[in-house]
């Protein structure tokens, strides 16, 4: 197992930049903009779009609990909210999770069983109290968070950070921990770099490593915000989520070699000690 055929391995779809998808993501988001704005035919719009997209929170959670329980060689647990659920996503397994799972499974060559912890609208606060509980009940092999989005709206500093720091001192020390995605516009941006600042040194005390979401979202600018995301210009669509693996990918590799090296040298020590006996 190494990090080359981890890479080869992943195959998200590519987010489309075409013209026309261009043009419908920028008709999208003037219509969300007007929405936002007040006016009435959009906004009714936008809420039917929103109202569509809520409709698909039971059916992505239920996605995720009947294939929890699976079985699986390697336990792949993601801590996290409605990104991690893949709400926006055409399917649960378009989501982030479900590709990082699908691209583990092609690399690694064996059976995945993925508990995905996450829950919609789940903020650090929430996570601490629903998903920490669960967690410890789990050996995972592999770990995911990625959590925070929510709280920029009623941002309250002091309680993300200590939040933070409950959660990731749970966290096992092989768990990858997910930037805040960039927001796009500056009065959340200043509130997300505060965030990340924090979750970075977090992660840097308790030596966890630190998926680079944010400047992975950033770096898609305009042309990510208009085919990106989904109809309610919130969520990730199929492409946006393929951008959020592909931050994770090589951090995920890197823990799947260590997960390879770590079984070869206990087979090689099992043959030693059989040798000497």
């Amino acid at each position: 197992m190494t990090t080359a055929l981890l890479n080869s391995a992943f195959a998200p779809p590519r987010p489309r930049t075409s013209p026309r998808a261009l043009a419908a993501g920028t008709s999208l988001a003037m219509s969300t903009v007007l929405g936002t704005a007040g006016v009435r035919p959009f906004r009714e719009r936008m809420e039917l779009r929103r109202g569509a997209l809520n409709d698909t929170l039971p059916v992505h959670s239920k996605w995720w609990r009947e294939h929890g329980r699976a079985d699986g060689e390697l336990l792949y647990v993601a801590l996290g909210d409605s990104a991690a659920q893949g709400i926006g996503a055409t399917r649960p397994d378009r989501s982030y999770v479900g590709v990082l799972a699908e691209g583990m499974r092609a690399a690694s060559e064996r059976s995945i069983r993925t508990v995905n912890l996450s829950v919609s609208g789940a903020t650090t606060a929430l996570a601490v109290r629903d998903q920490l509980p669960r967690l410890r009940t789990l050996a995972p092999d592999v770990v995911t968070v990625a959590i925070g989005a929510n709280d920029i709206a009623d941002w309250d500093a002091a309680a993300f950070d200590r939040n933070v720091r409950a959660i990731l001192d749970e966290l096992p020390e092989h768990a990858i921990v997910g930037e805040l995605p960039c927001f796009h516009f500056p009065r959340n941006e200043r509130k997300v770099a505060e965030a990340n600042g924090m979750l970075r040194a977090a992660a840097r005390s308790r030596g966890l490593a630190v998926a680079p979401l944010h400047s992975a979202t950033r770096r898609q600018g305009l042309p990510g915000i208009l085919t990106q995301f989904a109809r309610d210009m919130f969520h990730p669509n199929d492409g946006g989520y393929a951008v959020w693996a592909e931050a994770f990918r090589p951090l995920v590799a890197a823990r799947l070699d260590a997960l390879g090296a770590a079984e070869r040298l206990e087979l090689l020590d099992a043959v030693d000690v059989g040798g000497r006996g």
